[in-house]
Formats: C-alpha cells, structure tokens, sequence
C-alpha cells in the first residue's frame, strides 16, 4: 500500500478496533457487487473482534440489504451521517435532519434553478418526475424513485438530505451557488461527479461514526476509514487510519494515509489484511 505522494506505507502497530467504509465506489465494484475477497476480509477481520461498520451518503433502505449479506449486526451510518439504525434490529440510534425551513428554501431555489432534485424523508426518494438522472440513480441504489410531481417543492416533512444531480459541465457552478447561498445553512459535499449532496449542517459520517464508536468504547484513533469521495474526506481525515482507494479524488487521496488499490482490484481487502497482519504480530492484550 502507498501514502498520498506515492511512498510505501506500512502500517503502524495501531490497533485498529473498528473499520468503517464506504460502498459506492469502495466496498462496491463496478459491478455494484461486493467481491468475494472483500467478503472474506470482512469476515476476517469480525472474527478478530473488529466492528464493521458501513458509512454511506445512500439511503439506509439501499445501504441494508448489502449489510444482511455481509452478515452486520451493527449500526448503519446512512444519508452521510444523517441517520445510523441497526442493521438488522431496524433501531434508530441517531438522527440529525435538515430543518424544514431550510428545506423548503432550497427547494424553492431548486425550482428557480431548475436543478434536478431528490428529497430524501421517511426512507422515501422522493421526485418530481422520472427522468435520466432519477433512472441512473436507481440503477445504482436499487431503488425506485416515487414520483409526486408538484408536491416536491412543498416540504412537508424535515429530510435526512437533498440531492441535486447535474451534468458534469455544470457540476462545479451549482457546488459553488449553494455554498455561497446556503452559507451557514447546509453543509455541502458531494458522493459521486454530478451528485451534490445537501445536509444540515455539522452532518458527515465521520460525526456520526465517532457516536458508533463511542458505544462500544472505541476512540478515534481505533478507527480505520476507508472511502473514494468528498463525502469520505472528513472521516478519512480524523480516524486513526485514513485510507483513500486507488480510484478516489485527489483531494481525498491528500486528506489519507494510506492509498490502496481500487474498487474494482479489492482494494478494501487489501488493506484490511494488511492491518490484520500487523496486528496479529503485537500482543494485543
């Protein structure tokens, strides 16, 4: 594995009591499948006594199903931070939504804008009408969206967070409107290219799997984190271990300290041998 200037890295002797990662573009493939050597590292290292956490901007509804496959019976971080529920118990342990007030000016600007948009309330993907983009999204997620037409610019429920899909020509502008609009209102990031990320501020997944961790008595620097995107950076950033895949942003391959391989050469599994190598060669009392 190499750092973020290209060097080898080699883990230090840091233990490493609980691993939270990404899906899109990090746990998941190309093919939106977790490979099986990914699977086996995961079980490896919860036969260790590691937790393992998913940390995803996706919806707790798309996030569950791969937590069943992989067996969790943890907290899913979902909606970047926004919710974490059990995965298999269905317990909300946190929520921290967008004020209604807020989502309804963004909303209202949206429409001024004519931007794309899903609202997130309920567990529910809620749009105006099916289109392109709302098409894509399924593809990825697996979930349909529910049309409801003019209703959407009507908030009536505070959501977890506000998509704004756009094409990627115009991705840069739009980031750059709502920062400066919505400032210190929302905190905007974004998970994919063209997928911009709207949550009420002080919500990331780094906050809330610090919440996680601290239930089972894990502090920060126990943490290893793993992830591809903007979305990824603040938790990449303040863990223990940051690690960035060999397909992330720059920007997030800076904020790591370790880089791995890619989504779609294992690069999940790669660095969790390699910690559980290193660990199992100190006396982890």
């Amino acid at each position: 594995m190499y750092d973020a200037m290209g060097n080898f890295y080699g883990v230090t002797q840091m233990q490493i009591k609980l691993i939270a990662c990404d899906m899109d573009d990090t746990l998941l493939n190309g093919d939106i499948e977790i490979s099986e050597r990914n699977f086996k590292a995961i079980k490896k290292a919860r036969d260790a006594g590691i937790v393992f956490l998913i940390a995803t901007g996706r919806m707790y509804v798309s996030a569950q199903p791969y937590a069943l496959k992989l067996r969790l019976d943890t907290p899913i971080v979902a909606y970047n931070g926004a919710l974490v529920r059990g995965s298999r118990s269905g317990k909300v342990f946190y929520e921290h939504k967008m004020k209604i007030a807020t989502a309804q000016e963004v909303l209202d600007y949206c429409r001024e804008m004519n931007y794309y948009t899903q609202f997130y309330a309920g567990d529910k993907l809620l749009i105006e009408k099916c289109n392109d983009f709302s098409d894509f999204y399924t593809k990825i997620s697996g979930i349909p969206a529910t049309e409801i037409g003019d209703e959407l610019y009507k908030a009536k429920e505070e959501p977890y967070k506000i998509l704004i899909m756009t094409e990627i020509e115009k991705f840069s502008a739009a980031w750059k409107n709502f920062e400066e609009k919505f400032a210190g209102k929302l905190d905007v990031t974004s998970s994919k290219e063209g997928f911009l990320e709207l949550m009420e501020p002080g919500v990331n997944k780094w906050e809330a799997i610090k919440a996680v961790a601290a239930g089972f008595n894990i502090n920060p620097s126990e943490i290893m984190c793993i992830g591809d995107s903007n979305n990824d950076i603040p938790m990449i950033k303040n863990a223990g271990i940051g690690v960035a895949m060999g397909n992330a942003q720059d920007e997030v391959k800076k904020n790591a300290k370790i880089v791995t391989a890619s989504n779609n050469d294992d690069g999940v599994a790669l660095v969790i041998e390699s910690i559980l190598t290193k660990q199992e060669k100190v006396d982890l009392g």
